[in-house]
């Protein structure tokens, strides 16, 4: 390593010296000015230069960075661990197991494909809320999940002993970003070298978009697609361009009868309008002094849904309240704000303001009550307006329904009238909010209010309570919350991300034969950070995103069109009408009720043994060796088919010729739309590939548990229920249009046909395409069909880049242009060019109609860096990492 600047220096602290690179060891005037997060990626650089992948020139671009330049400069950014859940996590170890046969066939050793960094797998994406509102909920679910998903867990147990720097918090733990916030991260790094202590920044990257929470302990990390995060682990640095930083400004506090879920609704809505995608957000100013941690983790969280790459916030006192708040060493405390204020990581108030490129600014005070929907996260809806909102949407849901939405259900000896507007799910889900702890209490002091005003959940509401860490559990018991909780239905019902991906297992047989009969428009209210069409539940139309006590409201209520404002949720013992405000909790109950009722010691007895597991986790038998031994009859887990046929040198790149259109789409078409992750539809291409190996209807599990196998997956891609091909018109569902037949099959099937033909493929979008998770299958998925190139009017940042990864071209119409502004429909034959000389900018496409007809305009290559283009020009990044390894030896 190099160390141009004479960074390198010692810090000593209780008798100790500690080794770091020094930020004011180069021009102090510019870095202290720096934003947060560019100090981060500038100590990354030092303490990396090698002359090499990182040079002095390079450090020099972050210190002299211009605020308003448009990003144009390639660093390396190398982070410090890498963290998984086990949908994306399963497929990153099926594909590290895959390598090392790869690795062997091309003459290298199998255990050089191991992690060089801390790799953290939490499971917590597979349980499902198949049983609720009953006191052994978490229970009978826990023992389905480990009879789902044994062969999966078998794998990973593999993994575990076979990889080094390779652990596994197995299931019932919680979820990977609360686990992460509370117990995984370190904030500052304290890596023993021989008998040296080095300490840097605790950086991140995550194979889920959400691994920005962690931003609000000062830590800067983001999601990235999975063969994006198996690299990283392999010691290969993520290529990016210096970033814009968005200043985002926060003064004053919030008032009474709101919650941190309203600012990060509001936030979200205003970042998504201002447009921060591939851009850092940063949060400063004296309102942070208002702003509890876990308040900061939501804003975190959320940054997906605004767009940007993170959503970071600096270290201060808050930091390190919270930092002893969940058990952390006092010794490591006291290292972090020593190195932090050594560094000028530190933030006091009335600091100077950083240079941004831009600024936001927002008075707390300012924000309302809301919730979003019904079908995107940055749909903000004044909690006012939601009924009023809703009922604009349903206009336009019924206008060809025949039917009057209206239904009447017998549950148990009572019958009840359902209509439009139901709330069939009402679900406390996800990190988002789980994490927070005066959310969750406000939602337990609202469910106790409820109780003693006599009201109740409505019979046809699917209630639960999934909480993302043991510690909820705790806090809400010693506050004796838990038991108003239970009586409205809100058992625990897992530990894990349940409704908020999709996982909320089946409706009521009544209910769900009641919205089929009548066509109901059903809706669901959730705590959760996405809303998107189809992913909650299959008959479900409309998704909102609420706080946990609006959660409990709504259930209550029982519909979206009740209005929680100013018509009352009941009537008490006395037949006095009981309206919102008066269960609401205040602010002051919230606060007090907190003080008593969480210590460290909760995160301390829940944590202490977090890597054992239970007596079902210690049961499951696993494979031993570096190898793993495939099971050609699993339907779990299966050899991929990256590396077939690989050779050290990498295949030229020719143009795209004769290529057909797959699907058409238009807007916000979300990685969800592309990969679903919930349950496989009895009359799809993956059910049927199941049944033909044995498997029955009950056990087919959702799409997100099968991702360790290819053949499912494949056959699910654009596959969710809610997608809309414009090549297919009147269809909804995984349709196309096979050309020049013009004939409706799925898409999996003209994919195929295609590939029997020869025939390569296209995908034509709008904007925004990709938004969402940050799956990889979504990338993976279109490879394997056989699509070469998608042009779309947008991409979210992540999956351009698993586009890339997997060898895929992502092309973009020049402004204000679309398939439409061209007067394409789908029909054409297409032609690429202009894309292979990796010194062009754009690429010609040429569509020849059915008729003859011609046209010919130029799109953006969106290969943004020279590493892209190498990963790109080895078929994707796993190829190239492997030809690196084996070219090393």
């Amino acid at each position: 390593m190099e160390n141009s600047f004479g960074s390198h220096s010692v810090l000593e602290l209780n008798n100790k010296n500690y080794e770091y690179y020094k930020l004011d060891a180069i021009d102090n005037d510019k870095v202290k000015l720096l934003p947060y997060s560019l100090k981060i990626l500038l100590e990354n650089l030092l303490r990396f230069e090698d002359g090499i992948n990182i040079t002095k020139e390079d450090i020099l671009a972050v210190v002299n960075w211009e605020p308003k330049a448009k990003p144009s400069k390639e660093i390396s950014f190398t982070p410090a661990r890498v963290i998984l859940q086990d949908f994306t996590g399963v497929p990153a170890v099926v594909d590290l197991a895959a390598m090392r046969n790869a690795v062997i066939n091309l003459g290298g050793e199998a255990n050089s494909i191991n992690p060089l960094s801390p790799a953290e797998l939490v499971i917590d994406h597979s349980v499902q809320v198949d049983n609720y509102a009953k006191s052994d909920a978490l229970t009978l679910n826990n023992e389905i999940e480990f009879n789902r998903n044994e062969e999966r867990y078998s794998f990973l147990k593999w993994g575990q002993n076979a990889f080094e720097n390779f652990k596994v918090v197995p299931p019932n733990t919680g979820i990977v970003h609360q686990v992460n916030l509370e117990y995984l991260s370190r904030v500052t790094f304290d890596k023993k070298i021989d008998d040296r202590h080095v300490i840097y920044p605790d950086t991140v990257v995550g194979t889920d978009s959400h691994t920005t929470m962690i931003n609000g302990l000062g830590i800067l990390g983001w999601g990235v697609g999975g063969i994006e995060a198996e690299a990283a682990m392999l010691g290969q640095p993520i290529t990016m361009l210096i970033p814009q930083v968005i200043g985002f400004k926060l003064t004053g506090k919030l008032r009474e009868g709101t919650t941190a879920t309203d600012l990060v609704l509001t936030v979200t809505e205003i970042l998504r309008e201002k447009g921060v995608v591939g851009k850092f957000v940063e949060f400063f100013g004296n309102g942070l002094d208002e702003l509890p941690l876990a308040d900061r983790a939501t804003l975190g969280n959320m940054s997906p849904e605004f767009g940007s790459t993170c959503a970071i916030f600096p270290i201060d006192n808050e930091t390190l309240r919270y930092l002893e708040l969940s058990g952390r060493d006092k010794e490591h405390i006291e290292l972090i704000k020593t190195y932090s204020k050594a560094q000028g990581l530190w933030r006091d108030k009335d600091q100077p303001d950083a240079n941004y490129s831009d600024l936001v600014e927002l008075d707390m005070s300012s924000v309302e009550p809301s919730i979003a929907g019904p079908k995107r996260p940055q749909d903000r809806i004044p909690l006012k307006e939601a009924h009023l909102t809703f009922e604009q949407h349903l206009k336009s849901a019924i206008k060809d329904r025949e039917s009057d939405g209206k239904i009447d259900i017998n549950i148990g000896n009572d019958a009840f009238l359902m209509k439009d507007g139901a709330l069939l799910i009402a679900a406390i889900t996800s990190c988002t909010n789980t994490s927070n702890p005066a959310v969750m209490i406000a939602a337990g002091l609202l469910a106790n209010n409820a109780i003693k005003s006599g009201l109740k959940t409505k019979p046809w509401v699917k209630t639960s309570l999934a909480p993302g860490s043991k510690v909820v559990t705790d806090y809400l018991k010693k506050a004796k919350l838990n038991e108003a909780l239970d009586q409205l239905g809100f058992q625990t019902v897992g530990y894990g991300c349940t409704t908020c991906i999709g996982n909320s297992g089946p409706l009521m047989t009544e209910v769900s034969k009641g919205v089929h009969d009548s066509e109901l428009i059903g809706c669901s209210i959730l705590s959760g950070n996405r809303n998107f069409e189809g992913r909650i539940h299959p008959q479900v139309q409309m998704n909102f995103l609420a706080s946990p006590p609006l959660v409990v409201a709504y259930a209550i209520a029982g519909n979206m069109q009740h209005n929680l404002t100013e018509e009352p949720l009941g009537k008490d013992q006395k037949g006095n009408d009981v309206y919102l405000k008066d269960i609401w909790p205040t602010q002051k109950d919230v606060s007090d009720t907190l003080m008593s009722s969480i210590n460290s010691d909760m995160f301390s007895s829940s944590y202490n043994s977090v890597f054992d597991g239970d007596e079902n986790w210690n049961n499951i038998n696993t494979s031993t060796g570096e190898i793993y031994s495939w099971d050609e009859t699993s339907t779990y887990v299966k050899h991929p088919p990256y590396f077939e046929g690989m050779t050290l040198s990498p295949d030229p790149i020719n143009d795209i010729k004769s290529a057909r259109v797959l699907a058409l789409l238009g807007d916000s078409v979300t990685t969800d739309h592309i990969s679903p992750a919930g349950g496989i539809a009895k009359d799809s291409p993956a059910a049927d590939y199941l049944r033909n190996q044995g498997i029955h209807e009950q056990d087919f599990n959702s799409y997100g548990s099968r991702r360790g196998n290819h053949e499912v997956m494949m056959r699910g891609t654009f596959a969710n229920i809610r997608l809309r091909n414009k090549l297919a018109p009147g269809t909804e569902g995984g349709w196309t249009n096979h050309q020049p037949s013009n004939q409706k099959m799925t898409i999996f099937e003209a994919a195929n046909q295609y590939k029997k033909d020869q025939i390569p493929l296209i995908i034509l979008a709008g904007s925004e395409y990709g938004t969402g998770s940050s799956r990889d299958w979504a990338a993976k998925g279109t490879l394997l069909l056989g699509v070469k190139a998608v042009i779309a009017k947008s991409y979210e940042r992540i999956h351009r880049s698993n586009l890339i990864g997997m060898g895929v071209l992502p092309l973009q119409f020049k402004n204000n242009e679309d398939a439409e502004f061209h007067g394409l429909n789908g029909t054409e034959e297409y032609t690429v060019s202009d894309h292979i000389d990796p010194n062009n900018k754009m690429a010609v496409v040429t569509a020849k109609s059915p008729s003859g007809e011609i046209k010919e305009f130029e799109t953006q290559i969106r290969i943004d860096t020279p590493k892209e283009r190498d990963y790109f020009e080895h078929g994707g990044i796993l190829q190239f990492v492997l030809r690196q390894i084996v070219s090393s030896k």
